[in-house]
């Protein structure tokens, strides 16, 4: 279906255009029309299918009843909320309508954490009418009242499951209880749970379900493999498949902050342009590293989980779990992040020992398909480091206890500059032994027992142990102390 067959407003259509889209995806064509209508909605649809498209053009085609051109923030209260469950998609979506509204006089606006409050606080002032959030922020916003929500006519969760994993439900019952009674939600997920079916239930009325494919499904554009590598090996075989793949970027994902910390630092030494993702990560450098990613300066994103909801890179060829996810939902969307909008893409999931065996079992419970493990045949041998005694830190040849290793071998000291066959890396390597090490120890022997075996002289004889014990003078045990006689001061009579 086309987007110039639908019922939206000109600048909307406008709008479309100039971004270069001109056939909705499944969930668009079901979902814009019955938006437009007014009734609540319940969307599923696989992850990277243009969700933000079927809430948002509806929305701001309803709203082009309140257009106006006033300066005044009393023209412009907030109308429509959007809430989200990351900075990242808060960030994307809110540019997203921007894009679908820059023909309009409808104002939009975005307020997430890690960002220092007061812009997000003059922009409101200013007035809005479209307000895209994360819950945790908002709240802020709305107790410091900068955000009047007395005036919203419609309400979008986006990536409802999400936002439930990671405890978001008291923040939206609180939201929720500030805006008006009589009002359309939306509410949008790649998965159905149970725990969402009775979130609508609470908050939805009627709501007019629309699944474009089937709970949990993965994309069947995207070709998956099962790769099984030990955990000294992943990073040769992720070097290996994007050199036979001739892929030019990926995403990386890993299960803790810190191992994607150190996974980043590692391939960036091995010669790859490489980002870190993850929650510890200040706002500001979260937006850098995906800008930079999206420009193409950054070849590799490694990232947690908090990149794998709703992310929209385009043109992203590959997906490797470099760890597999705790939660099978997650390994869904994880590999969302390529072969989105119809185009072909590969997921790479690399499993080691551990709790693999049991985390893929559930992956395969999840999508309802047989996973065949595949090893990997490596082109070239990998060197074994610890083999070596070397690890290596990437600049230059140091000993284990960190003075450094000088070119002719011996040790240059701790403060020594480099020498002129220095190349820059640099290389931890085991100290020589002392030569005390190397000297026979000398162990002490008891001259006993080099002696030959020589037999009792009288074999009758009682042992020596029972000559020496204590004779027995009373029927008591001999282990009984005799009661100790004491001096009296006064004599009894």
């Amino acid at each position: 279906m086309r987007y110039a067959d639908l019922a939206l407003a000109e600048p909307l259509k406008r709008a479309v255009a100039d971004m270069g889209y001109e056939f909705m995806t499944p969930i668009q064509a079901q979902a814009i029309p019955v938006v437009i209508t007014g009734k609540d909605v319940m969307g599923a649809a696989q992850t990277g299918t243009g969700k933000t498209a079927a809430f948002s053009l509806p929305l701001l085609h309803r709203l082009m009843k309140h257009e106006n051109a006033s300066t005044s923030p009393a023209r412009h209260p907030v109308r429509a909320l959007v809430l989200l469950p990351t900075r990242e998609l808060a960030d994307q979506v809110a540019q997203q309508v921007k894009l679908y509204a820059k023909h309009t006089n409808l104002r939009s606006a975005v307020v997430f954490g890690g960002m220092d409050m007061k812009p997000q606080t003059l922009e409101l002032k200013k007035g809005v009418e479209v307000l895209v959030a994360t819950p945790g922020r908002l709240l802020d916003h709305i107790e410091a009242k900068n955000a009047v929500l007395n005036q919203v006519e419609y309400v979008v969760l986006d990536e409802a499951d999400r936002m439930l994993d990671i405890g978001f439900l008291p923040d939206l019952q609180r939201i929720l209880s500030y805006l008006p009674k009589q009002r359309t939600t939306l509410l949008f997920s790649a998965t159905f749970s149970p725990e969402i079916k009775r979130l609508a239930s609470s908050y939805l009325q009627n709501p007019v379900t629309i699944e474009v494919a089937r709970s949990n499904a993965t994309a069947s554009t995207v070709e998956q493999h099962f790769y099984s590598v030990g955990e000294d090996n992943k990073r040769h075989a992720l070097h290996q498949i994007l050199k036979q793949r001739g892929m030019k970027q990926a995403f990386v994902f890993v299960n803790s902050k810190l191992g994607c910390a150190r996974l980043a630092r590692s391939l960036e030494r091995e010669g790859l342009k490489t980002a870190a993702l993850h929650g510890d990560k200040s706002q500001d450098e979260r937006l850098k590293a995906l800008e930079a990613f999206k420009k193409g300066e950054v070849d590799l994103l490694v990232c947690t989980d908090v990149a794998a909801r709703g992310l929209d890179i385009k043109d992203v060829p590959a997906v490797f779990n470099f760890d597999i996810p705790f939660n099978a939902e997650d390994y869904v969307h994880r590999i969302g992040r390529t072969g989105r909008a119809g185009a072909s893409g590969l997921a790479v999931t690399f499993v080691g020992g551990g709790n693999d065996a049991r985390l893929m079992a559930d992956i395969e419970k999840l999508i309802k398909t047989k996973i065949e493990l595949e090893a990997v045949e490596f082109e070239e041998e990998q060197p074994d480091i610890r083999k070596q005694g070397r690890i290596n830190d990437g600049r230059r040849m140091y000993h284990e206890d960190g003075s450094a290793v000088s070119d002719n071998g011996r040790s240059a000291g701790r403060g020594e500059g480099r020498g002129p066959r220095d190349d820059g890396d640099r290389v931890r390597v085991p100290r020589a032994p002392r030569n005390d090490y190397n000297r026979p120890v000398q162990v002490s022997r008891d001259p006993f027992f080099d002696k030959p075996y020589e037999p009792s002289a009288a074999p009758d004889a009682a042992p020596s142990w029972e000559a020496s014990a204590r004779p027995a003078t009373r029927s008591i045990s001999s282990n009984i102390k005799p009661k100790r006689k004491v001096a009296a001061l006064f004599k009894s009579e």
